[in-house]
């Protein structure tokens, strides 16, 4: 579904219909005035982040407040399958910046996994940090690609369990450049048959043997991408890419 840009995501918009007037206000409301500019008259588009688009004409501008009127509902239907990205934490933002172009490719999921040879690690209050601030990232980044639904930030995967994962997963296809089956080669028919497919990438320096093994004993498939072995901050973004070329999503 295309959403017409600038697009800026606040609750009203679950419920909102046409005709209605609502204030943007807060964050939100700050960029689209202060930042943005946005003026009486001109188009914004307004979700509330699961799909559901309000359409709308600006009223009137005031210092970080924007009212709106909504002129159309949009509603992006939900895709099958619905793909997951399992990222291992990596130092340095790299992670993050997986997760901001996974987001823009369309990604359905991320979810964070301390790999045992993540360097990066999440303790204590650093996992409710680390959970937020991704939360952040892929808002920013569906805000920016124009995304009508916001991809879900599920929980931290610990201690190597990647594994684990496989529990809430149809099939889950483990990112390395050892593997023999190309993703590619993997059949679109069999990928358009599952409700849930994940995409893990591990940390620099590549996996722990036991981390594949236990991957391995749990039905995950070891694929790769192509010859030369890309960072653990792009190797997402080039999965999702055939991903979405076998889905017929691009």
């Amino acid at each position: 579904m295309r959403v017409p840009g600038p697009l800026y995501f606040d609750a009203q918009a679950a419920a909102a219909t046409v005709g209605d007037a609502f204030v943007l206000a807060g964050v939100e409301g700050h960029h689209a005035v202060d930042v943005r500019r946005l003026r009486t008259g001109e188009g914004v588009s307004v979700g509330d982040g699961a799909g559901r688009v309000c359409v709308c004409t600006t009223v009137q501008a005031a210092a970080g407040r924007l009212t709106v009127r909504v002129e159309q509902v949009l509603r992006e239907r939900e895709r099958r399958p619905r793909v997951c990205l399992i990222q291992a934490l990596a130092k340095g933002g790299r992670d993050e910046l997986a997760i901001q172009a996974a987001t823009e490719a369309g990604v359905d999921a991320v979810r964070p996994w301390q790999a045992r040879r993540s360097i990066a690690r999440w303790v204590g209050p650093k996992a409710e940090r680390g959970q937020r601030r991704w939360g952040d990232v892929v808002r920013e980044a569906s805000k920016q690609s124009l995304r009508a639904t916001i991809p879900t930030v599920e929980p931290l995967l610990t201690d190597g369990s990647g594994a684990a994962a496989l529990d809430a997963l149809d099939a889950l296809f483990v990112l390395d450049p050892r593997a023999g089956q190309p993703l590619s080669a993997v059949p679109a028919v069999e990928l358009r048959g599952l409700a849930r497919v994940g995409l893990l990438i591990g940390p620099e320096g590549g996996m722990s043997e036991v981390d594949l093994d236990a991957l391995g004993a749990a039905g995950a498939r070891r694929v790769r991408l192509g010859d030369s072995v890309l960072r653990t901050s792009s190797a997402g973004l080039a999965a999702l890419a055939l991903l979405n070329v076998a889905l017929g999503r691009w």
